[in-house]
């Protein structure tokens, strides 16, 4: 039987996961800061916009603005009425996502999952990302809590019928780990004096996938991944 995928917007990328992503699940990027979370992440909203789909992207971290600038300058059209942006940073005139559901961010993950859900019902979204979820995190007191409330926005995003990518700066994501769909992480080496980058597949349930360390590059169109290429450490 033939799983449907969607891509992610990085070609290299969609062969290392046998075609793309397998839609209505959750997915965590994961990798140090600098290594190009968001700029995946922006690959992935914008592979939706092409296909008419409509996108949530919710930036806890970088300034909307920031983002619309410097993901511009990567070619990046983020003028699409399919395509909405909700700045939660706490650098944010208001921390407001959806009025009365989400006034500040370090409320935590159940006032997130609330206001996601209200977004649902004023419109259909085919595609969510939560870039970072670390910030959620580093807010909620007790771990417990905080594993309790993210099982729940998974529960909640596979309802919802959408297809979630969330990102980490967090080098432990145990929980997340676990509970999501597929781990995709992005490092950085130090070769011979030279600085280089790596992707690799770490889970994806569901399919096979190239589980090799791949190099990538950001270059000023995005993010190039050269899956017939690998990278061998010493």
């Amino acid at each position: 039987m033939t799983v449907e995928r969607i891509s992610v917007g990085i070609p290299g990328l969609n062969s290392m996961l046998g075609g793309g992503l397998i839609p209505g699940r959750t997915y965590l990027i994961k990798g140090a800061p600098g290594t190009g979370k968001t700029t995946l992440a922006m690959h992935f909203a914008m592979a939706g916009v092409a296909c008419g789909e409509n996108v949530l992207y919710v930036t806890l971290e970088e300034p909307a603005e920031n983002l619309k600038t410097d993901m511009e300058r990567l070619g990046f059209n983020l003028s699409s009425p399919n395509l909405t942006i909700i700045d939660a940073t706490p650098t944010a005139e208001r921390y407001v996502l959806v009025e009365n559901f989400f006034e500040s961010f370090s409320e935590g993950m159940d006032k997130m999952i609330s206001a996601i859900k209200d977004q649902f019902r004023q419109r259909y979204y085919h595609r969510v990302v939560l870039d970072p979820i670390t910030m959620i995190k580093m807010t909620t007191r007790e771990e417990i809590e905080y594993r309790r409330a993210f099982l729940t926005f998974v529960k909640t995003m596979t309802r919802l019928k959408t297809t979630v990518l969330i990102t980490s700066e967090l080098e432990k994501t145990n929980v997340e780990e676990y509970l999501v769909n597929g781990v995709i992480e992005l490092k950085m080496f130090e070769i011979q004096g030279k600085l280089t980058r790596g992707i690799r597949i770490t889970k994806f349930r569901g399919s096979g996938f190239d589980g090799t360390i791949r190099p990538y590059e950001i270059t000023d169109r995005g993010i190039v991944v050269y899956h017939d290429r690998f990278i061998s450490l010493p």
